[in-house]
């Protein structure tokens, strides 16, 4: 299991057998409880650092440290027992008597072998704090776990007020907690009615991500935890097989501006319906290999064992610290191999079915409601998980060590309290009306002021490819591509701020993780799709937070779109869609703010608001052009407040520009009717979302306001007309309540038009070119422009 030969493994077994000899305490604790047993390598491992921790002071002697892992063995079999039951039960018996059929669900659900193998390795984490004295941070990636951490965190007492009012350590509580769990009550507004889900959520105490997409965590983990934090990264072996960039983690690692990070693999041998890839190719001897070439420092350790975990939590950070100082000292070089913690088990260990496909998530052969077999495998496999309640409460006391070494409790864990504002944020350099430039260049430019007003921040820099080529070329020159050999004269450094790869998923991940600093991507438009992923489930988790009244103080994240759609004619039509914004409107608008800037003073407006803002995402889809301002500061000031601006007075016509070749169409479009007679106004709409039918009081309050709504947009106006950016169909749905229905409205946009073509050339194939709006609109009013008022 270990990689150790004959002669070590006896000499591992001689070792243990002594310890047990000598120390009747460690005896006893090494005999294990319930389902938890203790191989020989634990028992060797856990009594040396035991004796680290004496030595070090931390506590008087081994007995004192060992009633630690006896509370941990205590509260996992309780935990998986607790486990067992939110996924079949109605209800708990804390006396330990089997339940009867009317005490199971009519349709149980959970990740039940997942969830129990997440028990040790989460109160592994929890009782390592308390060992050490200080609080880990912890991340999940397998969000669908999420009822080991709810059952551990209610036996520890570690809640959120909503949890901890409903869910108290007896009976009642317990029984309330299995009845919800999977229990979809929903109130009359349509919110979800307990405060518990099937994932990793706001509700769940220290939790980061929700882990409902694979994958993310691996690309998050080593970008999280600022110097002087700890961070413990709980990954699975099935997402081993999503997101690759996972195995880049020791090439973005640096002491000088990362914490300690310990990932952490359970690895169960199975997905949902066959084994995982890992164990395909060969098991964990083939991962300990692949680990080994890619910059990891494998440790295989005992999945089924929390003392296991804790004791790979000390060693891997010990091992980690040890090469951040000789770095430091100059006897080691970058990349640092980083411990990498391998937790073999069985999928659903514990419990019945452990092993098969069924572990994954209802094991029983039956609902143990309705068949008798299926019940009574039940309470046989939880009566060897039962602790009393007087020794759960016993053990967690144990562990209830904050308030004695002045820390936090682990729902306050520090990644999971962000709170990061921008000491300066510099005014921008307003150019004059007319004056043409790159509004990357402006952003560019703004962005490396606001980097050197706040030097306190670290930052992350995500770039697919091609940073120059997006006009960023000051702050790649401040912040340098981070590469482990850099390339003399080039912008590459050993500690850049630039993640560069040719991965979107990963640097964009890059900037996610960083919730401790500042951050910024920039994409390709049409590649910026394969973010999606990762950023709706960062704006699904936030935008939780805010409605619980807990919202996320991080820095608010900007997404930059830029070589866009109507910039990308030359590429073929890979290289041409709007997408991105699209889906991205479908978010909550409060959260998601969507934004077409059409200039340089409007780009750099919408990057200062977005840094002056905490816990949004900001998907900004800029050209890269040189383009003529069109707005002053002040204007670009007012169209940012409001979601919108007129440019001039209305008209018969009102023409509606989202995006920044789309404004000089219109433009062009009111001077062709001016010169037919047809009176026209223009309005520039940067945030679509701002219009939009509100879906709930909280988007209501983000809503550009009714009076200047109303004034911008007069319902007496005879012919509407929105030009925009993306397809118009998602444009009308999105501003619903600005259509004046088909009679009155046109829509251009892009029209899934498109080839090796210029700009102009596109605009025409998708008829958003000036003239083609333009006979629209006469033949909409039936005046060929010599008679206005038939319009």
């Amino acid at each position: 299991m270990n990689g150790y030969s004959i002669e070590d493994s006896h000499r591992i077994q001689q070792r243990a057998v002594q310890y047990r000899q000598r120390y009747p305490q460690f005896a006893n604790w090494a005999k294990g409880r319930g389902v938890i047993e203790h191989t020989d390598l634990t028992q060797v491992r856990v009594f040396d650092l035991c004796q680290e921790l004496v030595c070090a002071g931390r506590y008087d002697s081994l007995d004192d440290a060992l009633i630690i892992f006896e509370a941990a063995d205590t509260l996992t079999n309780a935990a998986m027992w607790l486990v067992a039951h939110m996924t079949y039960a109605s209800r708990v018996d804390l006396s330990g008597q089997p339940l009867a059929a009317d005490d199971f669900k009519e349709n149980p659900q959970g990740h039940t072998g997942g969830s129990l193998n997440m028990v040790p390795a989460y109160l592994g984490y929890t009782a390592a704090n308390a060992l050490a004295g200080l609080t880990r941070s912890w991340l999940m990636g397998q969000g669908h776990c999420v009822a080991a951490i709810e059952s551990v965190n209610i036996l520890l007492g570690n809640l959120h007020p909503e949890q901890q009012a409903r869910y108290t350590l007896d009976e009642v509580g317990l029984s309330r907690l299995v009845s919800d769990f999977y229990s979809y009550a929903v109130t009359p507004d349509g919110t979800p009615g307990v405060p518990l889900g099937s994932h990793v959520n706001p509700h769940t105490a220290g939790g980061l991500i929700e882990g409902g997409y694979l994958g993310f965590a691996e690309l998050q983990y080593t970008h999280m935890p600022l110097p002087g934090e700890r961070l413990v990264a709980f990954l699975s072996d099935g997402a081993f097989e999503e997101q690759r960039g996972s195995d880049w983690a020791s090439r973005w690692w640096r002491a000088e501006d990362c914490g300690l990070v310990t990932p952490v693999m359970i690895a169960n041998g199975r997905r949902i319906d066959q084994r995982s890839t890992i164990f395909l190719q060969g098991g964990t001897d083939w991962f300990r290999q692949h680990l080994e070439l890619n910059g990891f420092y494998p440790i295989l350790i005992d999945g089924r064992d929390p003392a296991a975990f804790i004791w790979g939590i000390f060693e891997a950070e010990s091992r980690l610290q040890a090469c951040s100082e000789q770095v430091s000292a100059g006897h080691m070089r970058y990349p640092v191999k980083l411990p990498y913690l391998i937790a073999e088990t069985v999928k659903g260990y514990g419990f019945y079915g452990a092993g098969s496909n069924a572990a994954h998530g209802t094991p029983l052969p039956a609902i143990p409601r309705f068949d008798e077999v299926s019940r009574r495998h039940f309470n046989e496999s939880i009566a060897r998980l039962f602790v009393p309640e007087i020794e759960i409460h016993g053990a967690r006391d144990v562990l209830a060590t904050h308030r004695a070494d002045d820390r936090p409790a682990e729902k306050d864990h520090p990644l999971s309290c962000r709170d990061v504002k921008l000491q300066t944020v510099p005014e921008p350099v307003w150019l004059q009306t007319a004056v043409s430039e790159s509004p990357m260049v402006a952003i560019d430019r703004q962005f490396v002021a606001l980097v050197k007003a706040n030097p306190a921040l670290r930052i992350r820099l995500g770039n697919p490819d091609e940073l120059r080529s997006n006009q960023m070329n000051q702050s790649l020159d401040l912040l340098k591509h981070r590469t482990l050999t850099p390339e003399p004269g080039l912008a590459e450094s050993l500690h850049g701020s630039v993640i560069t790869a040719l991965n979107e998923e990963a640097v964009v991940s890059a900037a996610l993780g960083n919730k401790g600093g500042m951050n910024l991507v920039v994409s390709y438009e049409a590649f910026a799709m394969k973010m999606i992923g990762a950023l709706r489930q960062e704006i699904i988790f936030a935008r939780h937070q805010k409605s619980l009244g807990r919202p996320a103080r991080w820095l608010s994240v900007p997404v930059i779109a830029t070589s866009h759609l109507w910039e990308n004619g030359k590429n073929e039509q890979s290289h041409q869609d709007p997408a991105f914004g699209e889906v991205l409107m479908g978010e909550m608008s409060d959260t998601a703010r969507v934004v077409y800037p059409p200039d340089c003073n409007s780009a750099v407006a919408c990057l200062n608001e977005c840094f002056r803002t905490q816990g949004q995402f900001w998907a900004m889809t800029v050209p890269k052009a040189k383009l003529p301002a069109v707005f002053d500061g002040r204007q670009a000031v007012q169209l940012l407040r409001n979601g919108a601006i007129a440019l001039g007075e209305a008209g018969d016509v009102q023409l509606i520009a989202v995006g920044a070749y789309q404004l000089r169409v219109c433009l062009e479009v009111a001077e062709a009717l001016a010169q037919r007679g047809l009176s026209s106004g223009v309005v520039c709409l940067l945030e679509p979302g701002r219009f939009r039918s509100p879906r709930d009081p909280i988007e209501s309050g983000h809503q550009s306001g009714t009076s200047y709504r109303a004034e911008l947009f007069p319902h007496d106006t005879k012919l509407r007309v929105f030009v925009c950016h993306m397809r118009p169909e998602a444009l009308l749905g999105i501003c619903r309540p600005l259509d004046l229905g088909p009679d009155r409205t046109l829509a251009f946009g892009y029209e899934n038009h498109g080839g090796t073509l210029d700009t102009s050339g596109l605009l025409q194939a998708n008829k958003c070119d000036a003239h083609s709006i333009v006979q629209a609109i006469l033949s909409k009013s039936g005046s060929s422009g010599a008679d206005k008022a038939t319009l």
